[in-house]
């Protein structure tokens, strides 16, 4: 692997080599090839390997080769991941920021530098900080696509929890969205509970046993995204409440697809990790080339049930992790 000509995190040596084809590109480079510089919020999930893998992809498709770098949910760690990108003067940025209202002197520095920043899946929102493009999954519509699927399995009744992540705004507009479908529907379904979770399976299957002792009646609860809601699962199973307590989560991931067709999560808000990858190296391309991109671009996202799952062609002969509760961060 080249050296990176500076002392750097472990984390950041350990994420190019996690991510296929980055240290490679790293060797193979020519000398007037573009670089996308992309610090990704973690790992741990598998959304996000599979984004930093799609970035990869649809930027080698225009030449481009990209540095991935793992954020680890720590924000210092993204900040020195910006100080290295500016040092390595790539052409642009990339970020799933890790906070999104602290991430703007980050951003900024990236500004000073001349470097375009481009933010994807999690959005920035430091006002005084320039962004030229986001690109994510409309959440705000996941969200409320989310609140459909919750008075559908509850016949529009009872009571839910919600497993946050408030600080990334990505879940801050699938909240939003959940509320204000409710809301919109004149829905007599209450929220009860609202904690953080992290995004996490290991503390949304701790969150989940506090709920369910503090409210022994609930109906159902939205998790943020997919190992929120198999975190949850596990709690609810562990408690001996399995199927009794319902789960709606957000993502689509195998794993949580597997869960839909297994009975243990009744429905996700689907997004794609290819378009949204694909969005955001067009712009950054198309930005390049001193094209006019647009600030933001939403994907849609549809709701995903057992019969989607039953003729998923992408589940057969899927093959089930080892049950875990280790960490994986929100998408």
């Amino acid at each position: 692997m080249k050296s990176f000509g500076l002392s750097l995190p472990a984390a950041m040596v350990v994420a190019v080599l996690c991510v296929s084809g980055c240290n490679r590109g790293d060797r193979e480079a020519g000398a007037d090839q573009k670089t996308i510089g992309f610090s990704v919020l973690t790992m741990k999930n598998p959304f996000f390997k599979d984004l930093a893998d799609d970035v990869t992809a649809a930027a080698k498709k225009h030449g481009y080769r990209v540095i991935i770098y793992n954020a680890e949910v720590n924000e210092a760690t993204q900040d020195n991941h910006i100080n290295d990108f500016v040092s390595r003067k790539v052409n642009a940025i990339i970020l799933n920021p890790v906070n999104s209202k602290s991430v703007g002197e980050s951003i900024k520095r990236a500004n000073k530098a001349g470097i375009p920043v481009f933010t994807c899946d999690i959005k920035s929102l430091a006002p005084d900080a320039e962004v030229v493009c986001h690109v994510a999954t409309n959440n705000y519509t996941g969200g409320r696509l989310a609140a459909k699927a919750i008075m559908e399995v509850l016949g529009n009744k009872g009571k839910v929890a919600i497993l946050d992540y408030p600080e990334v705004e990505s879940v801050i507009q699938r909240v939003k969205g959940f509320k204000d479908e409710l809301k919109d529907a004149n829905s007599p379904i209450e929220i009860v509970k609202i904690l953080p979770a992290g995004g996490d399976r290991a503390i949304s299957f701790n969150v989940t046993k506090e709920i369910i002792t503090s409210v022994p009646d609930l109906d159902a609860f939205f998790a943020i995204n997919d190992p929120t809601g198999l975190g949850a699962y596990a709690a609810l199973k562990s408690e001996g409440k399995e199927g009794q307590i319902k789960i709606v989560a957000f993502d689509g991931m195998p794993e949580g697809k597997h869960a839909i067709k297994e009975g243990h999560i009744y429905a996700d808000a689907v997004q794609s990790t290819r378009l949204i990858a694909e969005g955001v190296v067009d712009a950054v391309v198309k930005h390049s080339e001193g094209e006019e991109v647009p600030p933001e671009i939403l994907i849609p996202t549809t709701l995903y049930r057992k019969a989607d799952a039953d003729a998923d062609p992408t589940l057969r002969g899927y093959k089930k992790p080892t049950p875990t509760t280790q960490p994986a961060a929100a998408e």
